[in-house]
């Protein structure tokens, strides 16, 4: 299964995927704690994921914070004001917002 917080265009299909995961790692959501290899067990029904880990381990990891710089080009800077100024998943993932308002 496939679990983001990411937006995805095609994300149905084959194979399962949890998208929009609130909340989102870049806002501290557990997400940013989850390390590759952790099994996470997925629940459909209830609407739940669960990283299969200890409590204390998986509390006391440290959140995995956004890259600052990757020095990548092709034009990904050009839309960054927009990045910024979209709301989180939770809330709509809306680029109506007031951080749009802050821009002009």
């Amino acid at each position: 299964a496939l679990v983001t917080d990411g937006r995805m265009s095609g994300a149905s299909g084959k194979v399962p995927a949890a998208i929009h995961v609130c909340p989102e790692a870049l806002d501290g959501g557990p997400l940013c704690r989850v390390r590759d290899g952790d099994v996470i067990r997925v629940d459909g029904e209830t609407g739940e994921l669960r990283v299969l880990v200890d409590q204390a381990e998986f509390d006391s990891r440290d959140a995995i914070s956004a890259p600052s710089d990757l020095g990548i080009g092709c034009g990904r800077e050009l839309f960054g004001f927009l990045r910024a100024a979209f709301s989180s998943a939770e809330k709509g993932a809306s680029v109506f917002t007031e951080a749009l308002e802050a821009l002009k």
